[in-house]
């Protein structure tokens, strides 16, 4: 099996697109100018004093603050184009186990269509996948597939060959082979890094998980393995679990998820679609207001970056972060650092080890100067985490696919859900909470008695940054 290091070594040999740059910082600072928020629900655009009226409603009985309109604004300001979706219901999914039964209750309980779309495709837990969605498919359900070439790249051939012989629509994602496909060009280094499942046009799964057995076990907590110390380890053993993010969404921002796979699907040159019910008519299902971001490399600028940019520059109190892959842009660097001089607290959840030798070491070559500026950085034990999430302030909140590197922000499709509120960034908390007590603080005068081959390391990471 091909490791992701190989990969992302055999992508950086044989990239041919140009290098492309993250917008400039200034776009998410710029201010909403008072402008109204608008909100969407089942109907459409919600009137002004209908929104004015939400905003109230959402204010009351809370300290005096306009934190969270404030976000509001920001948010809608830097991304205008995607709704803020009134009247969805989340149920927030931490790792593979419990991400992958609650996938299949709704697998199981689909009637007209499934659509999924995933970086990795492959091993045991794949064929489990395939076990079901052709279940399904003998149903009567048509299920469509969407998988990224370099994150099927171990896959057997035999098992797409399998879900096409059952009736289900395959899609391989810029294949590696450049024969391959119905495209003209040959995007080597575009990969499809999002994933989403979404069940009849009602529900919808975003989030870190994907398709592999390395979910197939929960994290190690920290009563069953011995701590371990930053420098001890950095490669994966075959019994750690997986410390990952996902969110089940029910209401009408299920139709933005919608709209993102067929038209990635279009883009692609995939072949027609069976017919089938992909927008039915949302009705309301909660009470939490959420927005789809979608990204690409071919977009004018990167949303998702953008936005993330933003909520950090507007920070009042805390920036929460859970990321997978660190390997901040300067921009990135200054707002966290930034934030927390201006006494925002700032707190990062990093991994103690991971798949990815070089993003690994390249993310801890930026931790002196983070620490050095008052960012607190922890780094999780007995679990390989692979978490993309945020909660700033208490009431904006993101999990998605994003991680904080190069290759999220220009190289890749992401996807992430946007939720503005307090009650779901109160889950947040508390999971982000609970990952601190399974990790090891990181201080500032540790960090600089680390060893010389740990700095090397560091360096030579830095070499490859911009591809990693």
């Amino acid at each position: 099996m091909l490791s992701p290091t190989y990969i992302r070594i055999v992508l950086l040999l044989l990239a041919v697109q140009g290098c492309a740059t993250l917008p400039n910082s200034d776009r998410a600072a710029v201010p909403p100018h008072d402008q109204q928020v608008q909100f969407e629900n089942t109907q459409g655009p919600v009137s002004d004093a209908r929104s004015d009226l939400i905003l109230d409603r959402l204010e009351s009985g809370n300290a005096p603050t306009d934190v969270l309109q404030k976000h509001l604004a920001y948010e809608q300001a830097v991304n205008a184009d995607s709704p803020l979706m009134l009247g969805n219901k989340l149920t927030l999914l931490q790792n593979g186990p419990n991400t992958y039964e609650a996938m299949f209750a709704a697998i199981r309980a689909a009637k007209h269509h499934i659509n999924l779309e995933t970086y990795i495709f492959g091993g045991d837990a794949a064929e489990q996948f395939a076990d079901v969605l052709l279940e399904r498919q003998a149903a009567g359900v048509q299920v469509n597939v969407i998988y990224d070439s370099v994150g099927g790249i171990a896959t057997p051939s035999a098992l797409f060959d399998r879900l096409r012989a059952g009736g289900i629509a395959v899609l391989e994602f810029n294949p590696l082979n450049p024969l391959a496909g119905n495209k003209k060009e040959w995007l080597i280094n575009n990969r499809d890094h999002r994933r989403q499942l979404i069940i009849d046009g009602r529900t919808a799964f975003t989030g870190g998980v994907n398709i592999s057995d390395t979910y197939s076990s929960a994290p190690f907590s920290r009563r069953s393995k011995k701590q371990r110390k930053p420098e001890q380890k950095e490669n994966v053993d075959a019994t750690d679990g997986w410390r990952d993010t996902h969110l089940q969404i029910e209401g009408p921002v299920v139709a933005e998820f919608q709209k993102l796979f067929l038209a990635t699907w279009a883009r692609q040159k995939g072949e027609p679609l069976a017919a089938a019910k992909y927008f039915p008519e949302l009705a309301v299902q909660g009470s939490e207001i959420v927005r789809v971001i979608g990204s690409m490399p071919e977009d004018k600028e990167s949303l998702i970056y953008l936005t993330l940019l933003s909520a950090i520059n507007h920070a009042e109190a805390r920036v929460h972060l859970t990321i997978a892959y660190f390997a901040p842009d300067p921009q990135l660097l200054k707002a966290l650092t930034d934030a927390a001089e201006r006494g925002v607290d700032v707190k990062l959840v990093l991994p103690s080890y991971s798949d990815s030798w070089p993003i690994f070491n390249l993310g801890r070559s930026y931790y002196h100067d983070l620490l050095k500026k008052g960012v607190r950085i922890y780094e999780r034990r007995g679990a390989v985490m692979h978490a993309k999430t945020a909660c700033i302030d208490g009431v904006w909140s993101t999990v998605g696919s994003t991680n904080l590197d190069w290759r999220s922000f220009l190289h890749n499709d992401e996807i992430n859900a946007v939720v503005v509120g307090r009650g779901f960034a109160a889950q947040m908390e508390t999971m982000f909470a609970n990952d601190i007590t399974e990790s090891t603080m990181i201080t500032l005068d540790q960090w600089r008695h680390r060893s010389w081959f740990s700095r090397i390391k560091e360096r030579t990471a830095r070499i490859g940054a911009y591809w990693l």
